[in-house]
């Protein structure tokens, strides 16, 4: 359960509120009056793009730990960013701004999760450049 990548809930989240409800992703969730009057308008693509934001830095500190759970992990997130890519290639409900966006948070979180454990591999192995 720990492996399961916590990006596919705002996946799951989009599907569900795109093909269930036919969500306008442009409406407002939330608008808040800033001290000189402005307006601060809180969407509801950019709620989603928030809680992917939130749960990808969640996904860059699971990515610290080593073991094999980890490669699982690694594994189940490249296939999230497959699923969001090929969605958002194939899908008209996907072919939107919040879609795109989420589609680049879960590529950064692949990068950053192999990156991230390639470098701790490499601390942990402690290998003399002298000796070859």
């Amino acid at each position: 359960m720990a492996a399961l990548p916590l990006l596919l809930l705002p996946l799951i989240a989009y599907n569900a509120l795109a093909f269930a409800v036919a969500t306008d992703w442009q409406a407002s969730v939330v608008q808040i009056e800033m001290v000189r009057g402005a307006v601060f308008v809180l969407t509801e693509g950019g709620a989603l793009i928030l809680a992917a934001l939130l749960l990808l830095f969640l996904e860059i500190l699971k990515a610290t730990r080593t073991g094999t759970g980890s490669i699982v992990d690694h594994l189940l997130s490249t296939l999230v960013f497959i699923v969001a890519l090929v969605e958002f290639l194939l899908v008209d409900a996907a072919a939107t701004e919040t879609f795109f966006l989420f589609t680049v948070i879960s590529l950064i979180d692949v990068v950053a999760g192999y990156s991230i454990t390639i470098r701790a591999a490499r601390r942990d192995v402690a290998v003399d450049p002298t000796s070859f």
